[in-house]
């Protein structure tokens, strides 16, 4: 099968059973969504993904079957921002300091760029309800909800609103 990801199509040998995350770091050798839970409740394998209808939501990997995707475009976080440069969102994260030992930051970043697809200006409440299936082992949620709302107002700025 061919899965798009970060924008190239890519011709997976895909099992019946084989999710989204194996493929993805198994396969294509992306290993920036994590296998952790492996039951969808802690959001370190989120990856984005854009249906034929051209919404982008966020999703978790390690439950959603691979075949289940062929003719979406999959973004990880390897392919979120031009080579060399950050996407605002991981800017973001950098300056507030939302980012501690490292491990749920691709997840919290791409749930993170999500919401901002679809709010641009998020109230607290709003990042906080997006961002809930996205767990921090290391408390950074104060921090990352600021970065949220400092990359919100640098996107919105860039946007000429």
């Amino acid at each position: 099968m061919i899965l798009t990801v970060n924008g190239r199509a890519r011709r997976v040998d895909v099992a019946p059973d084989a999710t989204l995350l194996s493929v993805l770091r198994d396969q294509l050798h992306l290993t920036g969504a994590k296998p952790s839970c492996e039951r969808g409740e802690c959001g370190a394998c989120t990856v984005l993904l854009a249906g034929p209808d051209g919404l982008v939501e966020p999703i978790y990997a390690c439950v959603t079957l691979a075949i289940a995707h062929e003719g979406h475009s999959i973004t990880t976080i390897e392919g979120l921002a031009p080579a060399g440069g950050l996407h605002p969102v991981q800017a973001a994260f950098v300056e507030h300091d939302a980012v501690q030992c490292g491990f749920c930051t691709p997840g919290q970043v791409l749930a993170a760029v999500a919401l901002l697809a679809h709010e641009s200006d998020p109230s607290e409440d709003d990042i906080r309800r997006a961002m809930s299936g996205n767990l921090c082992r290391c408390g950074t949620y104060p921090k990352i909800v600021t970065a949220i709302r400092s990359a919100a107002e640098t996107m919105r700025g860039s946007d000429g609103g």
